[in-house]
């Protein structure tokens, strides 16, 4: 399996700014799709932006034009700009990565989590 490390997030006030990182801890084979969920108190969890092997890019309604996910082929690294942030961004964010880790070997794995909290 295929462990993430997630850093950055954080406590920020509405209007500002917060970048989040997500790495993979070695060599993947071959990504099929990376990206980023999060998952609000009470709520469950929704995917805010992916990227996949051919380089499309979606994003949730809710983020559209605020939020920009990109990714470092050579790090094996994701990434998630979020600006103009809204107390409603206020959710654990966790990166999912699917891909294989070798020839016959999927894996789909996800990252610890890190906080996200906008002040009003």
């Amino acid at each position: 399996q295929v462990h993430l490390v997630e850093s950055g997030g954080g406590l920020v006030q509405a209007g500002g700014s917060l970048s989040l990182s997500c790495a993979a801890s070695e060599s993947i084979f071959v990504i099929n799709a990376m990206g980023w969920y999060r998952q609000a108190p009470g709520q469950e969890r929704e995917l805010v932006a992916n990227i996949n092997s051919g380089g499309s890019i979606y994003y949730a309604n809710s983020v559209k034009g605020r939020f920009t996910i990109s990714r470092d082929y050579g790090k094996t690294t994701v990434y998630l700009q979020m600006n103009s942030l809204k107390p409603e961004d206020t959710a654990v964010y966790y990166c999912n990565v699917v891909g294989y880790a070798a020839v016959n070997s999927p894996f789909a794995s996800w990252g610890q989590g890190t906080q996200v909290t906008v002040s009003s």
